[in-house]
C-alpha cells in the first residue's frame, strides 16, 4: 500500500494540501497557528510551502512530504510497539 496514492485519492490528486486541511486531518488537537509554530520551530518535520514569499501567503504541505511524515510516524509506532512488547512485525 502507498502512502502517497492513498493521500492522492483523499485530497483529489492535489500536489499541495492546504495546511488548515492538514491540522484538521491529521493534527485536530492542534489550531493552525499553534501547527505553523511547530513547524517553524522544527519541533514537527513537516517541510511548509508557501506559494509567495509574503509572511501571508497560502500555505500547505506538498503531498510526498505528508506522506513520508505519515509513514515515518508510522515505523516510529512500529519500533516502540517492538521494544514495548518483544514482538517483531513484519
Amino acid at each position: 500500500m502507498n502512502t502517497v496514492f492513498i493521500l492522492m485519492a483523499k485530497y483529489g490528486a492535489r500536489a499541495i494540501v492546504p495546511i488548515d486541511v492538514v491540522c484538521r486531518d491529521y493534527f485536530p488537537h492542534l489550531e493552525v497557528d499553534k501547527l505553523l509554530r511547530k513547524i517553524t520551530t522544527g519541533n514537527i518535520a513537516l517541510p511548509l510551502v508557501r506559494m509567495e514569499k509574503s509572511q501571508k501567503t497560502a500555505k500547505g504541505v506538498h503531498i510526498a512530504d505528508l506522506a513520508l511524515y505519515i509513514d515515518q510516524r508510522r515505523e516510529a509506532a512500529r519500533k516502540e510497539c517492538e521494544q514495548l512488547t518483544g514482538v517483531r512485525r513484519g
